[in-house]
């Protein structure tokens, strides 16, 4: 059965296999992982995870800074990583509310569009009305994504990377 888990380091085996089907340099959204993160080893993955377990507390969620990170996973399985930004703030402006990435031996198997229903959920509990995403323009798999879950269309703005598309989606 799948479900969105909050990260943990029992899953650091199979979060490296994820990891390492992207490829070197690739980006993979959802995760929050950044350059300067080590995840190779035990300790390096823990320090991470509670990286990411602090920006969903409650003190990060009330400041408006937090960010709820999810793993799409099946059994010992991840086959993404899903994150909801709380904003309003620079990076909701720039990325959006929503994120998520789906591994590429995972894709086409409706993962990321039942994901987004599961991080929408969330976002109604948070009390979030709307949310804004952002994908590439050529990424017609996240539009449809986006569109399947009533995103409408804002604009294409370029950034520092790649022209994006910008959706809002009513919660």
């Amino acid at each position: 059965m799948t479900e969105l888990t909050a990260p943990t380091t029992r899953l650091h085996s199979a979060w490296l296999q994820a990891h390492a089907e992207w490829g070197p340099g690739l980006h993979e959204d959802g995760f929050g992982l950044r350059p300067s993160d080590e995840v190779e080893s035990p300790a390096g993955f823990a320090a991470w995870v509670a990286l990411l377990a602090d920006a969903s507390t409650p003190k990060a969620v009330a400041a408006g800074q937090g960010c709820t990170y999810r793993w799409i996973v099946e059994g010992d399985r991840v086959h993404g990583g899903i994150a909801l930004r709380h904003g309003p703030n620079d990076e909701v402006r720039q990325f959006g509310h929503i994120g998520y990435g789906i591994r590429p031996s995972s894709r086409q198997r409706g993962l990321a569009t039942w994901a987004l229903g599961q991080i929408l959920d969330e976002a109604r509990a948070l009390g979030l009305d709307q949310v804004l995403i952002v994908c590439e323009v050529d990424n017609l798999a996240s539009v449809k994504t986006i569109e399947r879950h009533g995103g409408v269309f804002e604009e294409i703005r370029d950034t520092e990377h790649s022209p994006v598309r910008r959706y809002w989606i009513k919660i």
